[in-house]
């Protein structure tokens, strides 16, 4: 298993959660994948599954926990580079992160709640979802319009007409990823609040208790056949919802702001998740092509299985080196000036994952698209994060404009 590269200067305690991390792994994550999958298709799928709850009291009492707050009083104190190895770890296994409380989109609705809630809201929603007693989405895709362009956003937030201490929500939002949890008890929803204003200041974000009136999950919806229980995908719609004001995050006008905040250390996350998804799947393929054997000669020594495993070793590398600088520029020089290199991560990573994965599910012939290994499922993550937290092309058209400003 390749690791983060040692040139990129890591602190001794950020190496020592590396050593203790990887060990929890190979204790108590790996040789229970059978075993969670099992426990999803017994029962009520969409009840938390026990094996999770077992494993992050583990994780918890081990001081796995938090890991990806750079708070260091609420988590490890990591910097984006250091918690980028600790991500590929996790990333190895799709469902391990909820183990260590650092699956998505709680991980970027708690850097919300950290940054820019106040202390109410801090108190009511941020501390029980550092514990992991709950859960929480986000809504912001919409059905009816092209959410890649986030200025479509046509979901309403307006002052109730005979109380302004309260918000009335109305909208339909889709892609809702938790609301299934029967543990989501809180969703940050974007919406406008002045179609009037300039494009990027008509939104806002507010807290949505998900028990509150008027509040319908639709339906849950699937990727590639998958529907993700329990944690889920869905279609909501939201009608003359109640909020009050207090719930509004920063400000009206500033969800751009907060979205913004939001996004950057998300992607280094689902960046590196997929290059520790690649790296498994280059090892599962590895060990495949040397226990067959077709047309007379194991697999291994066929040219063309050889030349998808270097591929493969060659695109792993590069990505990761690419995905280690974004996050040491965010890290020295911030966000907006790494905005490039994130953007290029957000392209790199899910492409050459599914390139790996692909030729792994190859190597693994009709057992590779199969439930009996892992590859099938982690092919259909790898190519939904082509959309998420934007689509390939839009990030293209971020790099193509800021390499055209460099040459102006």
């Amino acid at each position: 298993m390749s690791l983060q590269p040692d040139f990129f200067e890591i602190s001794p305690r950020a190496r020592d959660y590396r050593e203790r991390l990887t060990a929890f792994m190979e204790e108590h994550v790996y040789p229970n994948e059978r075993e969670y999958h099992e426990q999803g298709q017994t029962g009520d799928r969409w009840q938390p599954r026990p094996l999770i709850e077992e494993l992050k009291s583990k994780a918890q009492a081990a001081g796995l926990w938090n890991l990806f707050l750079p708070e260091s009083e609420q988590g490890a104190g990591l910097t984006n580079l250091e918690y980028a190895g600790l991500c590929e770890i996790m990333g190895r296994v799709p469902w391990s992160p909820e183990v260590f409380n650092c699956s998505a989109p709680d991980t970027g609705n708690m850097e919300v709640l950290v940054r820019y809630g106040t202390k109410q809201q801090q108190e009511q929603w941020l501390k029980p979802l550092l514990a992991g007693k709950i859960r929480s989405c986000f809504a912001m895709t919409e059905p009816d319009v092209a959410s890649s362009d986030a200025t479509n956003i046509a979901s309403r937030i307006e002052r109730h007409a005979e109380n302004s201490a309260e918000y009335l929500l109305n909208g339909t939002k889709w892609w809702t990823s938790g609301a299934g949890d029967p543990r989501c008890q809180i969703c940050i929803f974007m919406g406008q609040t002045d179609p009037a204003a300039p494009a990027h200041q008509r939104q806002s974000m507010i807290l949505v208790p998900m028990n509150s009136p008027g509040i319908t999950i639709k339906r849950m919806l699937t990727v590639f056949g998958y529907d993700d229980a329990p944690h889920g995908h869905a279609e909501i719609v939201f009608k003359n919802v109640r909020v009050p004001a207090s719930n509004l995050l920063l400000g009206e006008g500033r969800g751009f702001e907060i979205a913004q905040g939001r996004l950057g250390p998300g992607r280094i996350h689902h960046c590196m998740r997929l290059i520790g998804l690649a790296e498994r799947a280059l090892e599962s393929m590895c060990r495949r092509v040397q226990s067959r054997v077709a047309f007379g000669k194991p697999l291994v020594d066929q040219g063309t299985i050889r030349a998808h495993i270097a591929d493969s070793r060659i695109e792993i590398e590069q990505a990761r080196l690419l995905t280690m600088k974004a996050a040491h520029l965010m890290d020295t020089v911030g966000n907006k000036v790494a905005r490039t290199e994130i953007a290029m991560i957000k392209v790199v990573a899910p492409n050459v994952a599914l390139r790996v994965i692909d030729r792994a599910i190859q190597a693994h012939g009709a057992a590779g698209v199969s439930g009996d290994f892992f590859l099938a499922d982690a092919w259909a993550s790898a190519r939904t994060l082509r959309l998420a937290d934007g689509p390939d092309e839009v990030h293209r058209e971020t790099i193509a404009r800021l390499e055209l400003r460099r040459h102006s």
